[in-house]
């Protein structure tokens, strides 16, 4: 038993089970939006985007091993560790990005998987080379989480031609840029270490965190958008997602402090992902009523 958990803690660090799963989340509240249903035709395009997504996630670890072998917060990682071969998470990663892709163009389509292989496309062919030569990289980065709702949206019998499809993809887009920002102000010693360029070489705290609650309000705005565009319908998911939109600006005010000598910036990560959770299930269980 042991040796199986030891297993899974390998394959999930090495797949980033935490982001796959998120994903594979955002592709469900797509379909259901888009299907106002729940039904058989999203279990392989699902499939698929989990498998797609964890490919890329060991790509992006393939393609990093040098530098999250210098990092504190990644030196542990499957690859820079030695747990885990680099050829052979390349391997791996070829395999499921090509497995991933099928399983969405045989279950959803010819559209659907050219907007799931873009996905990939954007992550590690985009944005990964891109976050060595920006500190801004995270804004055209964050391309990546629309694409995934998109998917499902196309599975749902949704059409790309329709304004409700983009005002989702915005919130997924939006709400990214935030979260890294956070990140930054935690760790962003650690990648200037490894010599990425940050925005803490270009921007003091007090400056990050200013611009962290602009993108913040900015999602609060894209949160409350969903109801005018029809997205989310019953009385009750309207007031979580107004009450979401409305917390989250207040619990975040607090950045325009000058000095905060009790600022914990992974605190306000993790109060951003309850609220993006509860968007995320809103929109997957709000069209089934």
């Amino acid at each position: 038993m042991e040796k199986i958990k030891e297993f899974y803690q390998l394959v999930s660090k090495l797949h980033k089970f935490g982001i796959t799963y998120t994903v594979t989340l955002t592709t469900l509240a797509g379909f259901t939006l888009a299907a106002r249903t729940l039904d058989s035709r999203i279990i392989i395009p699902l499939i698929g985007i989990f498998i797609l997504s964890s490919g890329s996630a060991v790509m992006n670890e393939y393609q990093e091993r040098r530098w999250d072998a210098i990092m504190r917060r990644t030196r542990k990682r499957p690859i820079p560790s030695g747990k885990i071969k680099p050829n052979t998470a390349l391997a791996i990663s070829v395999s499921e990005i090509i497995v991933g892709t099928l399983l969405v163009y045989f279950g959803g389509g010819m559209t659907a998987a050219i907007l799931a292989f873009m996905a990939f496309i954007w992550y590690n062919a985009i944005y990964t080379p891109l976050k060595r030569v920006s500190s801004y990289a995270v804004i055209p980065g964050s391309v990546i989480g629309s694409l995934p709702p998109m998917v499902g949206w196309v599975v749902g019998g949704g059409s790309l031609l329709v304004p409700g499809v983009y005002v989702m993809a915005a919130f997924f887009f939006v709400a990214q840029v935030p979260h890294f920002w956070l990140l930054m102000i935690k760790y962003g010693d650690d990648y200037i270490s490894a010599g990425y360029p940050t925005i803490n070489e270009k921007m003091n705290l007090v400056q990050i965190k200013r611009l962290t609650f602009i993108w913040i309000v900015a999602t609060a705005v894209n949160i409350v958008i969903l109801i005018f565009f029809g997205l989310i319908q019953t009385p009750v998911f309207k007031i979580v997602i107004v009450a979401s939109a409305i917390w989250l600006v207040v619990a975040f005010a607090r950045l325009l402090r000058k000095t905060d000598d009790d600022f914990n910036p992974i605190r306000y990560f993790i109060k951003m992902n309850f609220v993006f959770l509860a968007v995320i299930l809103s929109m997957v269980i709000d069209p089934l009523f």
